[in-house]
């Protein structure tokens, strides 16, 4: 078996770059890394040095895909709030007695599932 450590890096199409940049720097806070305008990729720090969100323009429709960031619990209902005051629709928090975390559900605005996931506790 690998000695596979975590996830780095994720990369998804998005069809309009700088809207995306917008959102995921403005209201998610994710920092940039590196742009490659070559290929019309950005590269975004989700944690420091945790990983890497990229952004990939592309102008043709794809599958949406499913993305989880890590928060504090502590700041999960504040940030559910804030999205809720951008126009965003929000589900939750949803405990998940399995993980144990609580977690919010939205969508960025290529419609790519995204959810805020705060590790609680255990029993």
């Amino acid at each position: 078996m690998l000695p596979i450590r975590g996830l780095y890096e994720v990369a998804i199409r998005v069809k309009d770059l700088a809207k995306s940049e917008e959102f995921y720097r403005e209201l998610l806070g994710l920092e940039i890394g590196a742009q490659d305008e070559r290929r019309n990729w950005l590269f975004l720090r989700a944690g420091g040095q945790a990983g890497l969100l990229v952004l990939q323009e592309g102008k043709g429709i794809g599958p949406t895909q499913r993305l989880a960031f890590t928060v504090m619990e502590t700041v999960l209902e504040g940030v559910a709030a804030v999205l809720w005051k951008q126009g965003i629709a929000v589900t939750g928090p949803v405990f998940h007695e399995w993980i144990p975390a609580k977690s919010v559900y939205f969508s960025d605005p290529d419609g790519h599932n995204l959810e805020l996931c705060a590790p609680v506790p255990g029993p």
